[in-house]
C-alpha cells in the first residue's frame, strides 16, 4: 500500500530551488497551495513547461489584476446552504471545500482563500430537503471541493440519502482524485464496494473525471479506473482549455484517444472562466475553438463526443462553429426558458475571451 502524503506548505515540497520557493511562497498567502507525493512526483522539474508542474505550482502571473472571484455568479444560485439550484434538473451539492490538490486555474478558489465564506457546510440536510421537495431535480453532482476527498463513509451517507429520493435517478461525482491521487481508490476496496452497493440501473452513479493532460492517465490510475467501472459507475471527463497545458491540438487530440480507449468519453472542454489569477491560463474564444476542432479531428468518432463550452451565468453557451468572420454560439443549457436552443454570434475577434453578464463580447 502506497502511503500518500498531502502537502500544504510549498517550501516543504523538493523541486524548485530554495529562492524560487520563497518567492511562491508570497502567492501561496493569497491563493493557498496543497498537492500530495504521487501528484508532485510525475513533474519533471527540469522542465520548466511540465504540465503537471503548471497545473499545481503557483506562478508569480496570478497575482496580475484580472478577472473575479465568482466569474459565473454561482452565489447567485445558491438555494440554501450547500446547494447549488442552476438548471431546472440538477442540483450541486458543495460537500467539501477540499480537493487532492489544489489547481492553479481553478474557477472555485474562492472556497480555499483565507477568510472565504464557508459555502460547504459540514450538515447538508438541509439541502438535501431541498433536493426532495423539488421534483424537477432528477440528477444531483456531489462536489465541492472534490467529491471523492470525502470519507467513503460520509460519501455513502449522502448517496444513501439521496438513493431515497424518488425523483432522483442520477447521482454524478465531480473528482480529480483519479489524477491526483488513484490510491484513494486503490487503498480502499470499500469504497467501490460502497458505489457497486448504490450504483443501479433506475439510480445510475456517474464520475466526472477531470483529466487535463495525458500525462495524468499513468499505470496507478488506470488501475484505479478499473476497478470504479467494475462497480458498475460510469465514468466521463472534462477539462477546461488551458494555456500552457493543453492547448496544443495533438497533446488534446491525445488525450481524448486516450480517454476513450478506456471507455472514458470526452464530456465537456470548458472555456477557462475569467476568475482572479487565472489570466495566464486563457485563451481567446476563437483560438480555443480552432484548438478544440483540430484536436477532435484526430479521433474516432468515440473520442470526439466532447463540447466546447463556457459555464456561463446565463447557462452553458456551446462554440458551435466560425461562418464569414463571425463566432456562432448555441445554448446547451439554459436558465431563463426564453435561452432554450437560442443561436447567436459574436466578431470572430482574436482579442474576446468570455461574454459578459448580457452576452458582450469581453476583450481583454
Amino acid at each position: 500500500m502506497y502511503k500518500v502524503e498531502y502537502i500544504t506548505d510549498i517550501e516543504k515540497i523538493e523541486g524548485p530551488s530554495y529562492d524560487e520557493k520563497k518567492r511562491l511562497k508570497e502567492i501561496t498567502e493569497h491563493y493557498p497551495f496543497r498537492a500530495n507525493s504521487y501528484y508532485l512526483s510525475l513533474i519533471d522539474w527540469n522542465d520548466l513547461d511540465d504540465p503537471i508542474r503548471k497545473i499545481v505550482i503557483p506562478a508569480e502571473e496570478e497575482l496580475t489584476a484580472w478577472g473575479r472571484i465568482d466569474a459565473s455568479n454561482e452565489s447567485e444560485y445558491m438555494v440554501v446552504s450547500g446547494c447549488e439550484h442552476k438548471y431546472r434538473d440538477t442540483a450541486i451539492l458543495l460537500a467539501t471545500q477540499v480537493c487532492g490538490c489544489y489547481c492553479r486555474f481553478c474557477f472555485r478558489k474562492r472556497l480555499f482563500i483565507k477568510g472565504s465564506q464557508r459555502e460547504a457546510p459540514a450538515d447538508l440536510s438541509e439541502a438535501i430537503s431541498y433536493i426532495s421537495s423539488t421534483p424537477s431535480i432528477n440528477n444531483v453532482l456531489i462536489t465541492g471541493g472534490d467529491g471523492l476527498i470525502l470519507s467513503t463513509k460520509r460519501l455513502k451517507k449522502i448517496i444513501e440519502a439521496l438513493n431515497n429520493i424518488d425523483h432522483v435517478r442520477v447521482i454524478r461525482i465531480g473528482s480529480k482524485l483519479l489524477a491526483f491521487n488513484p490510491y484513494r481508490v486503490l487503498n480502499d476496496p470499500g469504497l467501490c464496494e460502497m458505489l457497486s452497493q448504490y450504483s443501479r440501473p433506475n439510480k445510475q452513479i456517474y464520475i466526472m473525471t477531470h483529466f487535463n493532460h495525458p500525462k495524468e492517465i499513468t499505470d496507478v490510475s488506470m488501475r484505479a479506473i478499473e476497478l470504479i467501472k467494475r462497480s458498475g459507475v460510469v465514468l466521463s471527463n472534462q477539462t477546461p482549455l488551458l494555456k500552457g497545458i493543453n492547448d496544443d491540438p495533438q497533446i488534446l487530440g491525445d488525450l481524448f484517444n486516450i480517454l476513450s480507449y478506456h471507455g472514458i468519453p470526452p464530456y465537456y472542454v470548458f472555456i477557462n472562466r475569467p476568475v482572479i489569477g487565472n489570466k495566464e491560463f486563457s485563451i481567446p474564444l476563437v483560438e480555443a475553438y480552432r484548438i478544440f476542432e483540430r484536436a477532435r479531428s484526430m479521433g474516432s468518432g468515440l473520442s470526439k463526443r466532447a463540447r466546447l463550452a463556457m459555464s456561463h451565468s446565463t447557462g452553458k453557451i456551446e462554440l458551435a462553429a466560425i461562418v464569414d468572420n463571425e463566432l456562432i454560439l448555441r445554448y446547451q443549457r439554459f436558465v431563463k426558458f426564453t435561452d432554450m436552443s437560442k443561436v447567436f454570434k459574436i466578431p470572430a475577434d482574436a482579442d474576446i475571451y468570455w461574454l459578459d453578464d448580457d452576452l458582450a463580447p469581453m476583450r481583454f
